[in-house]
């Protein structure tokens, strides 16, 4: 398993960074090479699917998720159960005050084909991140001139049954 982690602060309230991470179509304006789309339940609420395409044309891979915690406007958690990539991803929202709030987003994958798929995210790595911090720089400008994110609705409150 790998771990990785990335914030952005973002001038806006929690509700609204929230709305905008679970605003499926709009991370392709923010994740480069990157197409979301919600799948069963339009990809809201624990059970909702969701799947990613990254890559250019037919080179790329397919990234489908499961909603295991949704916790508006906090935590959204997806397990990732696709071919090339499986683990877990958690995007949380934490309020700063009134009209600013931190995003994080973290992920803890496995990473596929053993020792030579080790070496090549350790050769990976610090390209991804570059990648995931210019992507959050982008989401961050994007929500503050309120160009992405629509309300999230929230069908079983704030709670998902998996919270203990």
């Amino acid at each position: 398993m790998t771990r990785v982690i990335y914030a952005v602060d973002v001038a806006a309230p929690a509700a609204v960074v929230f709305d905008a991470v679970v605003d499926w179509r709009g991370q392709e304006r923010w994740i480069p090479l990157t197409t979301v789309r919600g799948g069963r339940n339009e990809g809201v609420g624990v059970g909702g699917e969701v799947a990613a395409y990254t890559g250019i044309g037919g080179f790329g891979f397919l990234d489908t998720m499961t909603i295991t915690r949704w916790e508006v406007p906090h935590r959204v958690d997806v397990l990732h159960t696709g071919a090339v990539v499986r683990g877990i991803g958690i995007m949380t929202v934490r309020p700063l005050g009134a009209d600013r709030s931190r995003f994080y987003w973290a992920e803890e994958l496995e990473v596929p084909l053993g020792t030579i798929g080790q070496v090549g995210w350790a050769l990976l790595k610090p390209a991804f991140g570059l990648g995931m911090k210019a992507a959050l720089a982008r989401f961050a400008a994007l929500v503050e001139a309120g160009e992405i994110g629509q309300p999230a609705p929230n069908p079983a409150g704030t709670k998902s049954p998996y919270i203990g």
